[in-house]
């Protein structure tokens, strides 16, 4: 059950653009009253062809950054750069780090079929989480996995739905569902901005599970034993908005997050050059 009076705390999310926003939109769903930084590094984006060092960089260079915006705990809304960085990042930070998992096990485990689809970059599909959960909970499962290549790129163009955007969908899809695919994981958080795209697709006979839900309840759940564990914590005072900050265009930002929670005031987003 969701305790609506868990004290306030500043929560810092990141992701290589715009597509972390959808794990913010399923966080403020059951914490609306928490501090939230976003920063979306879309001159970097997408992570998923860089080299792990280089994303290393960015993800630490991101978590200073936030951290001297006051934040209490982050975010990594990426899944690249949780496969690539947050080893690190927890090693070389002392605050908690909440990471990106593709959601495997919920699809293996409602699979009727045997058959799964994993949609994802090339850096969640080669990173070792990623591979250890299948070897974990996808043991006799077939999985097609389809790199994404081009789909971060139309989200960041806002280009949501329209003939493009459903010839590269059917062309990653297509092969699932002729395998025989009953659930299809979302492995970029970028990739539930074309949920209804990927529905036209699909139809109503295959499962598409988003683990922005998840990672939304996993940090309700460490925050409540931050409060648990720090009963002096000084609350700070209550917001109902968020603090924008990108690397790349802030229209782009503003226009995707505005499509969230219409209304957002402009000065609320701002430009980052690092």
């Amino acid at each position: 059950m969701i305790d609506q009076n868990l004290k306030i705390f500043t929560v810092g999310i990141f992701d290589s653009g715009v597509g972390g926003l959808s794990v913010w939109k399923e966080i403020i769903k059951i914490m609306p009253n928490n501090n939230y930084i976003y920063f979306s590094d879309s001159a970097y984006c997408p992570y998923g062809p860089r080299p792990q060092s280089e994303i290393i960089d960015r993800a630490r260079a991101i978590t200073k950054f936030l951290i001297g915006k006051g934040a209490d705990i982050i975010v990594v809304a990426c899944n690249t750069a949780t496969a690539a960085a947050i080893k690190t990042l927890r090693e070389e930070f002392s605050l908690p780090f909440i990471g990106m998992e593709p959601a495997v096990k919920p699809a293996a485990l409602c699979s009727k079929t045997g058959v799964i689809g994993v949609l994802a970059t090339k850096g969640t599909l080669s990173g070792s989480l990623y591979n250890q959960t299948l070897k974990t909970y996808a043991n006799g499962i077939e999985v097609i996995e389809k790199e994404g290549k081009g789909l971060v790129a139309l989200v960041e163009e806002g280009k949501l739905n329209g003939e493009e955007t459903d010839q590269l969908l059917r062309k990653y899809i297509t092969p699932m569902l002729e395998k025989g695919a009953d659930q299809i994981v979302l492995g970029c958080t970028h990739y539930p901005f074309l949920l209804e795209a990927i529905k036209q697709i699909t139809g109503n006979s295959v499962k598409i599970i988003d683990p922005a839900p998840a990672v939304a309840k996993h940090l309700y759940d460490v925050l409540e034993q931050m409060q648990e564990e720090k009963l002096d914590y000084e609350p700070l005072k209550p917001t109902e908005t968020t603090m924008f900050y990108t690397t790349g265009n802030i229209e782009t930002l503003m226009g995707m997050a505005r499509r969230i929670v219409p209304g957002i005031e402009d000065e609320k987003f701002n430009a980052a050059d690092f």
